[in-house]
């Protein structure tokens, strides 16, 4: 099992996480299109070109989100998780552009028993994505409902 258990981490672990993942047009145009968001920042090359401040389309924060996440399963959770409890303090202080390439890096905030489930417990991660020039593009507090070692 790649995923840690409950007990296996503690407040301020760290993980550089080694996937790494460029980001392509096809990956934003069919995102976008398989969650029905229209906008024009994320479809339409000449709008944004043209009328935005980024000159260029952007891709979508929910994907880059996702994708943050989805890198550090593997290092974290991967097997050992109940299910994720919610994402708080979602930011996205750079965008993303096709053709960016995102590390991820993930630090553990907070170690807690489960006061309703004894045989689990909950983890809140920080995650937080950078691009090929060490920008900060997302982050987010992950909190997630974590089994305990088996007896």
């Amino acid at each position: 099992m790649a995923g840690l258990y409950f007990e296996e981490f503690t407040v301020g672990q760290r993980f550089s996480h080694a996937i790494r993942r460029t980001v392509t047009e096809a990956d934003n145009v069919f995102f976008s299109a398989l969650t029905h968001n229209p906008a024009a920042l994320h479809l339409d090359e000449e709008y944004c070109r043209t009328q935005t401040e980024f000159g260029q389309r952007i891709v979508n924060s929910c994907f880059t989100l996702g994708l943050m996440v989805g890198i550090s399963v593997g290092d974290t959770t991967l097997g050992t998780t109940v299910g994720n409890l919610g994402w708080d303090e979602v930011r996205f202080p750079v965008p993303v552009f096709h053709g960016d390439t995102l590390r991820i890096e993930t630090e553990v905030h907070e170690v807690r028993a489960s006061k309703s489930r004894p045989n689990n417990g909950i983890v809140i991660f920080i995650h937080r994505a950078f691009n090929q020039r060490g920008a900060e593009v997302a982050s987010c507090k992950r909190s997630a409902l974590m089994l305990r070692k088996p007896a």
